[in-house]
């Protein structure tokens, strides 16, 4: 099962790779091309939810000791789908530079120098998004192991728990082993006495 599930993740991979790179060229695009590619990018997201779903359905019959891992994989999933649909939304009101010029002429001169510090801006905040974003799947992904750990411990306590308990009674017989061979031992040598 979980080979099916790395299969889909595979699957998942290539086309994210593919939707992020066509999301990133819908801005510079105009007229029938973008739309095109706005058709193509929308039928692309709705393969990645359908991936999505049957990921889903391979988690839920995983083993319970394996479920954990799998779905904060599978939640990490979700939210970089749900950030390229985003990334969607804004690339397709969003115009490159050459169709704004287009659209508002050449005239810019001054907020030429705006827009230069506006995509260094963007670009900066995008980086430190996606560090915060690598981050937070480090943190979850710790977090799992985490609480993976502590289901091993609390086993392993509950295990040695039933083993101090057979000792116990181990000694308990010994003890009353004893205390009969003790009896036995006196009772012989009386009889030999006699």
């Amino acid at each position: 099962m979980s080979s099916d599930f790395e299969t889909y993740e595979q699957d998942f991979g290539t086309v994210t790779a593919e939707l992020t790179n066509k999301i990133g060229r819908i801005p510079k695009l105009g007229g029938e091309e973008k739309t095109q590619l706005v058709l193509n990018v929308d039928k692309q997201l709705e393969e990645v939810r359908e991936l999505l779903e049957q990921m889903d359905l391979e988690v839920r019959e995983i083993p319970v000791q394996s479920r954990a891992m799998y779905n904060s994989r599978l939640k990490s999933y979700k939210q970089e789908v749900e950030k390229l649909e985003k990334d969607f939304k804004r690339s397709r009101i969003a115009y490159s530079d050459e169709v704004r010029n287009d659209l508002l002429g050449d005239d810019v001169g001054s907020s030429e120098n705006q827009l230069i510090k506006l995509r260094e801006e963007r670009a900066h905040l995008l980086d430190n998004t996606e560090r915060l974003e690598r981050s937070s799947r480090r943190l979850e992904a710790g977090y799992q192991i985490a609480v993976e750990t502590e289901q091993v411990g609390q086993e392993i306590l509950s295990n040695l728990h039933t083993d101090r308990e057979k000792i116990q009674r181990a000694r308990e017989r010994l003890r009353e082993t004893d205390a009969n061979l003790g009896k036995s031992s006196r009772i012989l040598t009386g009889m030999l006495r006699r």
